[in-house]
């Protein structure tokens, strides 16, 4: 599938180094001012271009500039689909070229291939990271809906490798990008202003549903929300007065938070060796840690969530 959401819904399409990407919302309701500045705000903290490890070297040079094609009338929506278009400027297929007949390690190379019968070896296509732009767009206007419901969402990066003091990252970077290495990365986010009762009894938790949302992103390995893993070793007389902001999976009017973690970048400049024996190095522009990008890229899908859940708690 390629379309997220049930009532306020995002469809994206475009490969890594086609023509474009974009996308279509739909369910967007009228009347909604749209503050185009803070979209491509939300834009440019995804290419990262004020830090020399957290982007790739096609991330410094691509603009990402939105092109709206219907939807909105003098800067407010009309309440019928919203597309947009980002064209791609920098798109270097020829990089990929010499690695088209092989599956690089810890891509979707492999699977695309056993399941289409064909794939696009230029950077990944549907499975690159690039395609999570579109996704920033309609989660930067799903953002500027839940704004005018006093609902706000941060994500930060709180954890490079086993560092957690953000002043020790560039340090850890540093070394890793000089071995032509990679490093995961963990990403916290909250939201507070949530009403109580969004989200749906059963299967449509409040947590359920972001988890979903936020492991469909790119390299994401995990989720957990309250205490997760960390309160294993904690008794119930410890974390029965903290919910983590759900109970039951239906917000309780506390500041919902939770963590993910994303892996090491997979593509690497370091030579590696492949299971029929050969050795391979990947040349490329490449993240030393995707995490360091992903925070806007999960507030996009955290919002689009909670649209989605407030249009349903509304019907």
């Amino acid at each position: 599938m390629n379309t997220f959401g049930n009532i306020f819904r995002f469809t994206d399409f475009g490969e890594s180094h086609g023509a474009a990407i974009g996308g279509v919302i739909d369910g967007c309701p009228a009347g909604l001012t749209i503050d185009f500045l803070a979209i491509q705000h939300d834009l440019d903290r995804r290419a990262g271009r004020d830090s020399q490890f957290s982007v790739s070297e096609r991330a410094k040079h691509e603009a990402d500039k939105v092109e709206f094609l219907s939807g909105i009338y003098d800067g407010i929506t009309l309440g019928t689909p919203i597309a947009f278009i980002i064209w791609n400027t920098d798109a270097k297929p020829e990089d990929y070229e010499a690695i088209s007949d092989i599956y690089r390690p810890g891509h979707a190379d492999f699977t695309y291939q056993a399941k289409y019968g064909i794939r696009d070896p230029r950077g990944g296509g549907r499975a690159s990271a690039r395609e999570t732009a579109a996704r920033v767009v309609a989660g930067s206007i799903a953002k500027q809906i839940l704004s005018k419901k006093g609902i706000g969402i941060n994500a930060i990066v709180t954890q490079v490798g086993n560092e957690t003091e953000p002043e020790n990252f560039p340090t850890l970077l540093s070394d890793i990008k000089q071995k032509g290495d990679s490093i995961g990365g963990i990403v916290s986010c909250t939201v507070s202003g949530l009403p109580i009762g969004i989200g749906e009894p059963v299967f449509d938790k409040l947590h359920a549903r972001l988890a979903y949302a936020i492991m469909s992103i790119n390299a994401c390995k995990g989720f957990e929300y309250g205490s997760g893993f960390d309160g294993i070793d904690k008794c119930g007389s410890q974390l029965n007065s903290y919910s983590g902001g759900a109970l039951g999976g239906i917000s309780d009017g506390t500041d919902f938070c939770f963590r993910c973690v994303f892996k090491p970048t997979p593509s690497i400049s370091q030579e590696q060796h492949l299971p029929d024996g050969s050795q391979l190095t990947i040349h490329g522009r490449h993240d030393v840690c995707v995490a360091l990008r992903a925070p806007v890229i999960v507030e996009a899908m955290t919002a689009l969530t909670l649209v989605d859940l407030i249009c349903l708690n509304d019907r």
